[in-house]
């Protein structure tokens, strides 16, 4: 006969169950297994980034299509990110930040397994854009370390996952040159899946749940027509090289974009519950932080541009260098190295100085390392050289850039906040990656077939993303000595199981 479930045993079985659960819903993740497990999502939504660099020489051969269309996977990814950072960030600040940034890695690992399966441009495109969706995992990461770590920790933190960004593209390059060669093309995106995957399942079991949500709705409008605008603005900046600057398509994309964006704004302003809170985002500190942040994103991106052409150019032409792909990637590794390494001693300057003089230092180094690079560009650790030097401003500076913000916006904007600052580094980047692409196809030589650029075309960019970087300076210099700053402390937190 089965025994009564209201026996004695049966009793001491459930409350012993009953203790169990409530142990193990008290537990409390340590603050170093949240930081590690959300500097691995932003260094796996960085990878993403650059997943596809080493085999978009082959993509029209591997895919039968042409070059012109084979752009749009990495065109894709970055309209994506660009668009759906600002709108998760403002959802992840509404329903909260832990169950958005769990919905971006979903989407990622989706998009990862229609890549990995995908044997035509378009799928192939339609997967990179949902990879580019979870790039908005950077800014909600620093967000939830805003809502669930002691200040005194904050500042190292918020540097460290704010610099994956550029560690993740400076490590994830000759990892996947080395997989592209390797293996088949298709098995870079079952990796991206598998870490995909990996992120989601720590973030998942460690990240607890922040009591802190903003009332209101959702601005579904201000989305639409936000999205419209930057897409036509980004694609006009992107595609400008290879459909024409003065071509109608170009000029139009420029001036509907630039209308939709005003007609926006206006109605932003009128909102009750805005997408992005314009007042704010016009603060002094807000706004000279987010310029600044554009001037980082051209000079970070210029380095990735400019300095695996001048590595990988035969050296017929006196300039290049001859490097493989795989030993350029590696010359850039010191850069996310540098990064790393980086973020604890730039959190303790900000803290001891202010964030300000991190954005103003970092800035000043990127500008000295382009200018060596000027004069030094005829051997290998010349370049070395300056992806180091470049590694060191951009880490001082990415330390700095959220912590500015944060100090700027109350908590509970925190991450719709640092989105449009991750919008304001991609735009910096979509601008250097289209007047880069300019400069170096003005000036060539012809080798053979191919049209090497000139040792004139790598000194007039180096000396463009010097300058770009001197303006980020001067603009860091007006930003106040002493802003007011909104509490930072832990906001009482759920642990994943009471979630």
């Amino acid at each position: 006969m089965a025994p009564s479930t209201n026996s004695p045993e049966s009793s001491d079985n459930q409350s012993e169950r009953d203790r169990r659960q409530r142990a193990r819903l008290a537990r409390t993740p340590s603050e170093r297994a949240i930081v590690f497990t959300l500097a691995l999502t932003g260094l796996t939504a960085a990878v993403m980034q650059t997943l596809v660099t080493p085999i978009t020489p082959e993509l029209p051969t591997l895919l039968g299509t042409s070059s012109s269309n084979a752009t749009w996977v990495l065109t894709a990814t970055l309209l994506a990110a660009a668009i759906t950072t600002p709108i998760s960030g403002r959802l992840g600040d509404m329903f909260g930040k832990r169950r958005i940034t769990l919905l971006l890695l979903a989407i990622t690992i989706v998009g990862s397994v229609v890549c990995a399966l995908a044997q035509d441009v378009t799928v192939l495109i339609a997967g990179r854009a949902l990879q580019g969706v979870g790039l908005g995992v950077i800014a909600l990461g620093i967000s939830i370390l805003r809502d669930v770590l002691h200040p005194k920790r904050l500042g190292a933190a918020v540097a460290l996952v704010s610099s994956t960004l550029g560690i993740g593209g400076a490590l994830g390059l000759p990892v996947a040159a080395f997989v592209a060669d390797t293996f088949d093309w298709h098995v870079l995106f079952w990796m991206a899946t598998a870490l995909s995957a990996l992120a989601f399942v720590l973030v998942l079991w460690i990240i607890p749940v922040s009591t802190l949500r903003t009332g209101g709705s959702f601005d579904f409008i201000g989305a639409i027509g936000f999205g419209i605008g930057l897409v036509a603005i980004l694609l006009a900046v992107s595609k400008g090289n290879e459909w024409g600057w003065a071509t109608p398509g170009t000029i139009g994309l420029f001036v509907g974009g630039a209308a939709v964006l005003v007609v926006w704004g206006v109605y932003e302003l009128r909102a009750s519950n805005p997408l992005i809170d314009l007042r704010v985002a016009a603060r002094r500190p807000v706004l000279l932080t987010n310029l600044a942040s554009i001037t980082v994103g051209f000079a970070y991106f210029a380095s990735v541009a400019v300095l695996p052409q001048l590595l990988e150019a035969p050296t017929d032409t006196g300039v290049g260098l001859g490097q493989t792909l795989f030993i350029a990637s590696l010359c850039l590794m010191p850069s996310g190295i540098v990064m790393f390494f980086l973020s604890p001693i730039a959190a303790r300057l900000s803290a001891s100085r202010g964030p300000r003089t991190s954005l103003v230092l970092g800035s000043s180094i990127i500008a000295v390392g382009y200018v060596v690079a000027v004069g030094l560009m005829t051997e290998v650790w010349h370049a070395v050289l300056v992806a180091t030097a470049v590694g060191f401003g951009v880490g001082f500076a990415y330390a700095a850039m959220p912590t500015l913000i944060m100090h700027a916006v109350p908590a509970s904007e925190t991450a719709a906040a640092n989105g449009f600052n991750s919008v304001m580094r991609t735009l910096g980047s979509t601008i250097a990656a289209a007047v880069i692409g300019v400069i170096l196809s003005s000036h060539v030589d012809i080798v053979g077939e191919r049209a090497i650029p000139t040792a004139a075309a790598f000194q007039w960019s180096f000396g463009l993303a010097a300058a770009v970087a001197l303006v980020g300076a001067v603009l860091a210099l007006f930003l106040p000595r002493r802003e007011t700053v909104y509490q930072t402390a832990s906001i009482p937190v759920v642990s994943p199981g009471k979630a």
